[in-house]
């Protein structure tokens, strides 16, 4: 399975950004699968941002970013989505989304090692 996220660019402090995330193997159906949402710093390590189990609607969110990001997914697009608001200079970074098949239970979800299939990342800049 091959990912790709996008939606990335530059944007002022307070400002918003929607991610996209697009499986290209057509037997990908997003439902069926965790998608976690990660993003790297320059000079720190990924860290866990958003996640969306399989077949459920609840989402677990990092504190960091608890009432400002948003992660869903549209089934029928087979898409899923990242929704950045009151954006921050510390939100810079570059960001990944990750997949599992399956259920993976709410304590991994930031655990990289959890997800198999990974995104090439999209550069998100936030300016002061």
């Amino acid at each position: 399975v091959q990912l790709q996220a996008s939606g990335g660019g530059l944007v002022q402090a307070g400002g918003s950004l929607r991610l996209s995330c697009i499986a290209s193997d057509s037997g990908f159906t997003v439902r069926d699968y965790t998608i976690g949402w990660f993003r790297q710093a320059p000079g720190k390590e990924r860290e866990g941002v958003s996640f969306l189990r399989n077949v459920e609607t609840r989402t677990v969110n990092a504190d960091s970013v608890k009432g400002r990001f948003t992660i869903s997914r549209d089934n029928a697009k087979n898409t899923v989505y990242l929704q950045m608001n009151s954006l921050q200079p510390e939100d810079t970074a570059v960001y990944f989304c990750a997949a599992r098949k399956g259920r993976v239970i709410i304590s991994a979800l930031g655990a990289i090692a959890s997800y198999h299939y990974w995104g090439q990342g999209t550069l998100v800049t936030v300016s002061s």
